[in-house]
């Protein structure tokens, strides 16, 4: 099969074309699925920088069951959507093999680049939203105030669709700094929004708004200082990007309040083999929402998938000026 694979990582064009085997079902709950269409994410451009040559990148991806094993939850045929797995090999080619619990099913009527574009980020946030601020989908949280940051990126835009129209939260403070980002965070349902060039607080204080749950996707460390002293008694932090320093839950303030902060990585269930088949039905599920027009894909770029394209897209989620997803279409011959 064809696939594209990382040449020299500090290389000018680190991408190159490559012809590899194509993969044999591993275990019993393994698909083999012929990849029509993948998402980028930051956690690809983040390895590229890592990368090992001959290395395929790539998470979220829609596509057809070709082969199946014997406790696969999918058969030949079936159309389904994911995010993949760390420690196997990525969606940047025509063929992959994934855990199948960890597989949602692709709807009828969803297109297979708007399918590509769902997986790794609806993951993050209904994970994040269900298991860690203990909320619930398809109920009132009218009660509760969402700040989200990085509101116009993949999973802030997520964030914002998901608390409106799935989780019931009604007023949502959403970051932005430039006139284009702003102007989409409030078409996807922000109630506010504020710069996030500038201290968060006191913009907040200005609102006259008391968060009570605070959705963190970029600099830790910085927002969080920031959120923890304008944050309600008992209201929640979460983060979905890495710190290399210690981050600031462990004062004072925080600890009177009562504050908690939970990290979310939607590869840790199957990187530890815990509760893999959750990730599977939140996936179909986010799938007929999508169907229905309840939630949309956010789709802002679309290519379709080769050496060079591919780079561009990297460079585009690296630029830190990319809105909602990029998405890639695989043809049936890659180049």
């Amino acid at each position: 099969m064809q696939a594209i694979h990382v040449a020299e990582k500090d290389a000018p064009n680190v991408f190159e074309l490559a012809t590899v085997p194509i993969p044999k079902i591993a275990s019993p709950y393994d698909i083999l699925v012929k990849i029509k269409a993948v998402g980028l994410n930051p956690i690809d451009t983040k390895l590229r920088h890592r990368g090992v040559k001959g290395q395929i990148l790539g998470f979220d991806a829609s596509g057809i069951v070709e082969e199946a094993g014997d406790q696969a939850l999918f058969k030949k045929g079936d159309a389904v959507l994911y995010a993949g797995n760390i420690g196997r090999a990525g969606s940047n080619s025509q063929y992959q093999l994934v855990d199948s619990r960890i597989v949602g099913k692709k709807p009828e009527g969803l297109a297979w680049d708007e399918a590509a574009a769902l997986p790794l980020v609806s993951l993050t946030v209904w994970e994040m939203y269900e298991e860690k601020f203990k909320i619930k989908p398809f109920s009132d949280n009218s009660g509760e105030v969402l700040v989200v940051v990085n509101a116009a990126g993949g999973a802030g835009s997520m964030a914002i669709n998901l608390a409106k129209q799935v989780f019931g939260i009604k007023t949502i403070i959403a970051t932005a700094s430039r006139p284009e980002t702003i102007e989409w965070v409030k078409k996807l349902g922000a109630t506010h929004v504020i710069n996030h060039r500038e201290d968060l607080a006191p913009q907040i204080k200005a609102l006259n708004l008391v968060p009570t749950l605070n959705f963190i996707s970029y600099d830790t460390p910085r927002y969080l200082k920031e959120l923890i002293p304008v944050t309600r008694a008992f209201g929640q932090f979460g983060s979905i990007v890495e710190s290399e320093v210690p981050v600031p839950i462990h004062d004072s303030v925080a600890m009177i309040h009562a504050h908690s902060f939970h990290w979310e990585f939607m590869f840790s269930k199957s990187m530890f083999g815990y509760n893999v088949e959750s990730q599977g039905r939140i996936l179909t599920q986010v799938g007929k929402l999508r169907e229905e027009g309840t939630i949309e894909s956010h789709v802002k770029t679309r290519k379709v998938l080769s050496a060079e394209s591919l780079q561009e897209a990297h460079e585009l989620q690296a630029s830190g000026k990319s809105m909602g997803k990029i998405v890639l279409t695989v043809p049936d011959e890659l180049s």
